[in-house]
């Protein structure tokens, strides 16, 4: 009897423990269920992961048959492809992850080719999903949000003037980590100009819209939203800060163009603005900040204006011939100070060269030749390299439009004239810590691949790279960005 319950109870305690095996794993499968998958929330895992990767070609097997883009992991896809980065954080609408696989006009713009490829394309649920998902920030499992992390990243700001938002690089990677809309009306505003202050704290956007009145500030921690300011009517251009961060100067491009001066902490007009100047245009602040020089961009000369009295300005003449004509000859578009401050550079687009002028006397240094069309210059502080971008310069064969002239600022004379994987370049800057130019081109004609659309419509432009050691532009890093990118600023 004793054998027999004692074997009772132990085919009873086993029994328990089976049972409690089970619930166990009842509540592991439950658990397991909704465990997020190779970083993704399970969700986007289960649309990117199984549609994307497991079948299809965005895996680390496939992805360099497929533009290089992997979607194993959230890590993979925030590495990007070979055209940059395919999902932004809040802002599904410039990600290609939403716009090669959207397929309904009701959610935005639709690019082919339709991904999956050749594959059912995602249901309007799963585009949803996705949506929800970039607008939240796209984020891992843990709830991280790519690129929020470091609150002093170096960053690449630039101003894509077809779609009234700001492109905001990741100096490190060069790839998209954020797209700013900018401007306060839903018409297109034309963010022409952003410059970021000498602190690394702030920039800002200005517009050149017939019109336009006001400039905006934004923290250049978060590229959040601060506040805006009216600087009255106007096509404002070019904005110029002072080297203690604490002005700015922004100028209206117009036949009888003014100049407005900004306190940047108090975001507020100083003293009105600065009137009876000929299409001003570019603009630069001399070493001791007490001289802002402004090119007419329909002349031979500039104006030297005091900063704290703006009604005795000087016009200087940039070295007219002799013996002197009456109709313009140069058309002055941009000047910028050496990094010595000894001298300044001015482009002039009428007759495709370069001046250099001394800061001392402003007499006449050098004139350097360029290609068709000179417009913005970038020097780099490490290397005697001045660069300049030639938006119309074309020579036959080349089908793309456009050129950077690489200058020696030591010797002034020209080192090279870069044409390959250019459409009309425009905004310049150097990254002396990566040995990077930035190059914006515009691409308003199309000519160049990438070519895709975003939601505002027209031909998408790109970022190209110049490798400040070989001075050659980089092949195949052509980094797309959404509608006539202009101008362009770093944040050291």
């Amino acid at each position: 009897m004793m054998k027999i319950s004692a074997n009772k109870t132990s085919v009873k305690s086993l029994l328990i423990g089976l049972a409690m095996l089970v619930c166990m794993s009842l509540i592991t499968c439950k658990k397991d269920k909704g465990k997020p998958a190779n970083g993704f929330p399970q969700e986007i895992a289960d649309i990117l992961v199984n549609k994307c990767t497991n079948a299809g070609c965005h895996n680390s097997t496939s992805k360099d048959g497929a533009a290089g883009l992997s979607l194993e992991t959230w890590d993979d896809l925030f590495k990007g492809d070979r055209n940059g980065a395919v999902c932004i954080p809040f802002q599904h609408k410039y990600s290609t992850l939403f716009l090669f696989t959207n397929t309904y006009t009701a959610l935005g713009s639709v690019n082919k080719p339709t991904m999956p490829l050749n594959k059912p394309a995602l249901s309007q649920e799963e585009m949803q999903t996705l949506i929800d998902w970039i607008d939240k920030g796209a984020p891992n499992s843990d709830g991280k949000i790519m690129w929020a992390d470091n609150p002093n990243r170096k960053k690449v700001y630039v101003t894509n003037q077809g779609c009234d938002v700001v492109t905001v690089f990741d100096a490190a990677t060069q790839l998209q980590m954020r797209y700013i809309d900018v401007g306060s009306s839903s018409a297109i505003e034309v963010p022409h100009n952003v410059k970021v202050s000498h602190d690394n704290k702030y920039w800002y956007v200005i517009f050149s819209a017939s019109g336009s009145t006001y400039l905006e500030k934004y923290n250049a921690t978060d590229d959040k939203f601060i506040s805006r300011t009216n600087i009255s009517s106007g096509s404002w251009n070019t904005l110029t800060i002072s080297n203690d961060s604490k002005f700015g100067y922004a100028v209206d491009w117009n036949p009888n163009g003014k100049i407005a001066k900004v306190n940047l902490n108090t975001m507020t007009l100083v003293g009105g603005t600065w009137g009876g100047f000929q299409e001003p245009h570019g603009s630069a602040i001399n070493i001791t900040g007490d001289t802002l020089y402004v090119t007419c961009q329909t002349g031979n000369f500039f104006y030297k204006i005091p900063v704290n009295d703006p009604s005795s300005f000087d016009q200087k003449i940039l070295n007219p011939p002799s013996p002197p004509i009456s109709t313009p000859l140069l058309d002055p578009h941009e000047i910028a100070f050496s990094p010595d401050s000894l001298y300044y550079y001015v482009t002039c687009q009428k007759s495709n060269e370069v001046r250099v002028m001394s800061a001392i006397n402003d007499e006449l240094i050098s004139t350097i030749p360029t290609g068709t069309y000179p417009l913005e210059m970038a020097f780099s502080k490490t290397q005697p390299y001045l660069f300049v971008t030639c938006e119309y310069d074309q020579t036959p064969p080349q089908t793309n439009r456009g050129s950077v002239t690489v200058i020696n600022y030591q010797t002034n004379t020209v080192v090279k004239n870069l044409r390959t994987y250019m459409s009309e370049p425009h905004g310049v800057i150097v990254d002396d810590n990566n040995g990077l130019v930035y190059v914006t081109n515009r691409n308003i004609s199309g000519a160049s691949l990438p070519h895709h659309t975003s939601n505002c419509g027209g031909t998408n432009g790109f970022i190209s790279f110049i490798d400040i050691n070989t001075l050659e532009v980089i092949k195949n890093k052509k980094i797309e960005v959404a509608r006539d990118p202009y101008a362009i600023d770093i944040r050291e």
